[in-house]
């Protein structure tokens, strides 16, 4: 039986962190509860998570701060608890190194299922890696060919450039500033209609149904890849 996987919880709201300790360790995960992020950091230095989730506003040291620090020492999923109305604030933390977010009050299955996404995600590729193979996709990045479901797909070099980035970052929410950046360079953060344009030719190359199912969209913020099982 494998042993389970690591979750610290980071919130100084007690009911939060009551129903969040009952339910998580009802389904098998092993987990720490810290008050706020100095707290956690301290937790970190003894005992390895395999995902962190943190709530935005704490004392001493906000959520945001939290993964600034984290993503110092390490590249575990971060998923922030975000009370409703803070769009802003939700993409300062994706900007800061979160990896998803969950609105409060938050369904509980939603929750699980955003961990279960995280906890699978596969990591960046490691330096001189030339092959993606995620869910439906394989993607060569040396030579910039596609094949989704098995079959084989054209895309334009920026399309492909997208597309792999999104692929190395399977279910993390990805703001449309870092998605220009990456793909555009810094000059172009201002200019969310090259996404807008690209993501629907994208979508009309790989996805096979009117409802996106690969590429979701995360109003205001960005955009989720689901690569698929």
């Amino acid at each position: 039986m494998s042993e389970p996987r690591h979750i610290l919880v980071v919130d100084d709201e007690p009911q939060i962190t009551r129903v969040l300790r009952t339910t998580l360790s009802t389904h098998g995960y092993d987990l720490r509860v810290a008050n706020d992020g100095d707290a956690a950091l301290d937790v970190m230095k003894d005992w390895a998570p395999d995902l962190v989730i943190t709530d935005l506003s704490m004392p001493n040291m906000t959520g945001i701060e939290l993964c600034r620090k984290i993503r110092t020492q390490s590249q575990i999923p971060i998923i922030v608890l975000s009370v409703k109305g803070e769009e802003r604030t939700k993409i300062e933390a994706l900007d800061s190194g979160a990896d998803d977010y969950v609105t409060k009050p938050f369904n509980m299955n939603e929750l699980l299922a955003r961990v279960r996404a995280q906890l699978r995600r596969v990591p960046v590729l490691p330096k001189g890696a030339t092959l993606i193979e995620v869910g439906d996709f394989q993607i060569n990045l040396e030579a910039h060919s596609l094949m989704v479901r098995g079959e084989e797909v054209h895309l334009t070099p920026k399309e492909f450039e997208l597309l792999a980035y999104m692929a190395q970052h399977p279910g993390k929410v990805i703001t449309h500033r870092a998605l220009l950046n990456a793909v555009w360079g810094g000059q172009s953060v201002q200019q969310p209609e090259y996404l807008r344009v690209f993501i629907g030719h994208l979508r009309k190359k790989i996805e096979t149904e009117d409802s996106p199912r690969y590429i979701i969209t995360e109003p205001w913020i960005g955009y989720r890849f689901d690569p698929g099982e």
